[in-house]
């Protein structure tokens, strides 16, 4: 069984409820504030770690009160911290996040993620079989360097391009498994995208975006389940009916879900729709990290349906 490295963001996430949004320039009652352990990297690793995976965490910290409470709440969920850099010359990742009728804003303050670099992914190491993960809240020169890497001893990488930035040809071409939203597949490929557009003109835009005949890209769609463009075949995953409460860190459950499933040596169809399972059941329940499902929850929720 291979190991899961994630190269990525930790923040801390401070949550406000409240039964509407405001609009630009109002001022609305809330009902609470939260704070969680989050940032894509994180919430990623935390579900790999979650669902069995041996998972290696690669990102910095700011040395404040955050800092220490997330270090803690990571190494509690079993996660090889031995690649996370503490710094004094930024704070902590933080993300504010409203969230009102399960639907959520966040404004990120990248902080320490910031100074991810490439040096920090260049002695960590992977071995064929494993799986190497980033997403878009570190600087994408230290993502291509950590999958440059990874290709090179054979490790399946695994891209989640959000929040959706252009990104090089080079970096694109390292990806095996892109995992993105329909939003951040139609600002890559350059065209409107809604959830509501035909499977068809979606297949059509990943084609357009595959760097590489053997890419495969899923295109996740909340209720409606999944879209894989893997190679030339194309396949969906359908969706699970559940009542969300809390639609953050949805995305990162379904990529660490994934990402353990490959590890596992698990092939992509079914790893797939583990992952979805996965997602549904993280958002039934509030906060990021702490959202994240175990394997034995998951093997439930695909038993009831």
């Amino acid at each position: 069984m291979g190991r899961v490295f994630v190269a990525g963001s930790i923040n801390m996430d401070v949550v406000a409820t409240a039964d509407r949004h405001p609009r630009v320039g109002e001022t609305v009652a809330g009902r609470q504030v939260l704070y969680f352990p989050g940032g894509k990297g994180a919430n990623q690793a935390v579900a790999a770690s979650r669902l069995g995976a041996r998972t290696t965490l690669i990102g910095r910290l700011g040395k404040d009160s955050f800092g220490g409470e997330l270090k803690a709440f990571l190494g509690d969920q079993g996660i090889d911290l031995g690649y996370l850099q503490e710094t004094n010359e930024a704070h902590t990742g933080t993300a504010i996040i409203t969230v009102a009728a399960a639907d959520n804003t966040i404004i990120v303050i990248p902080g320490a993620n910031a100074l991810v670099g490439p040096d920090d992914v260049s002695v960590v190491p992977m071995l064929k079989g494993d799986v190497a993960v980033s997403q878009f809240e570190i600087p994408l020169p230290t993502i291509t360097a950590f999958f440059r890497r990874a290709r090179e001893a054979g490790v399946v990488t695994v891209l989640n391009p959000a929040p959706a930035q252009k990104m090089s040809g080079e970096l694109l071409s390292l990806v095996d498994i892109l995992v993105l939203n329909e939003t951040e597949l139609g600002f890559l490929a350059g065209v409107e995208l809604s959830d509501s557009d035909e499977a068809a003109r979606m297949f059509d835009v990943a084609r357009q975006l595959q760097a590489r005949q053997d890419q495969t890209i899923c295109v996740t769609l909340g209720k409606r389940g999944v879209l894989a463009l893997a190679g030339r075949e194309e396949f969906a995953v359908p969706g699970r009916a559940v009542k969300a409460v809390d639609t953050t860190g949805a995305g990162d459950c379904f990529v660490g879900a994934l990402a353990a499933q490959l590890a596992e040596g698990v092939a992509l169809r079914a790893a797939l729709t583990f992952a979805n399972a996965a997602a549904a059941i993280s958002v039934q329940r509030m906060g990021a990290g702490p959202s994240m499902p175990t394997a034995a929850e998951v093997a439930a929720g695909l038993g009831s349906g």
